[in-house]
């Protein structure tokens, strides 16, 4: 439960931050979608992560993809939907349904699908108000990277229980460091007031 809040907080932020702004509409049931993806994550877990621990690995998540301070807003909301869709996409691998309650998974796959798609529409807006919005670097190589990291110790596990576990926590932590992207999002844009 510890591990859902700041995932909460980084889907509440993300609805009440800048995205929120002329150039960028999120749909209005983001917040219940948002909810809904962290109580499944939380659900979905079979098994206490004390029981993995010696199957834990790090991940190296590209965390200065989501510190850089001058960060515009396109690839904030760049780094988000490729975050969810590289979710979407590890979540729909052939492996996946042998680890979790296949109704679970389907709740998810839909929550994460929608999510997407207000995301998509989002980048689209900002993406016309930005100029070049992965330049000089592109962060959606970085979380790419990351995610076959993740797919290459999955199948080196052999897609074990234990290895499940261990990614939906990191899958966690990755939402984890989206929190403090869109608190320095919020403070720059001077919309601390408006959750």
């Amino acid at each position: 439960m510890a591990l859902l809040r700041p995932l909460l907080t980084t889907m509440v932020l993300c609805n009440c931050g800048p995205f929120g702004s002329p150039g960028c509409h999120l749909p209005q049931n983001s917040l219940l979608l948002n909810r809904k993806t962290f109580e499944v994550l939380e659900q979905m877990r079979r098994i206490s992560p004390v029981l993995c621990l010696s199957d834990r690995r790090d991940f190296q998540f590209p965390q200065e993809m989501v510190d850089v301070s001058q960060l515009q807003k396109a690839r904030a909301v760049s780094v988000l939907h490729i975050l969810l869709q590289q979710i979407f996409n590890l979540l729909h691998s052939e492996h996946c349904p042998a680890a979790w309650n296949g109704k679970l998974l389907n709740e998810l796959h839909t929550v994460l699908h929608q999510q997407l798609e207000g995301l998509r529409t989002c980048l689209m807006q900002v993406m016309g108000d930005e100029e070049s919005i992965l330049a000089p670097e592109d962060p959606t190589l970085h979380i790419r990277k990351y995610f076959q990291v993740i797919s290459l110790y999955l199948k080196e596990k052999k897609y074990s229980d234990c290895a499940w576990e261990i990614v939906r926590v990191e899958i966690v932590r990755a939402f984890s460091s989206l929190v403090k992207l869109e608190e320095r999002l919020r403070r720059k844009s001077g919309d601390l007031g408006s959750s």
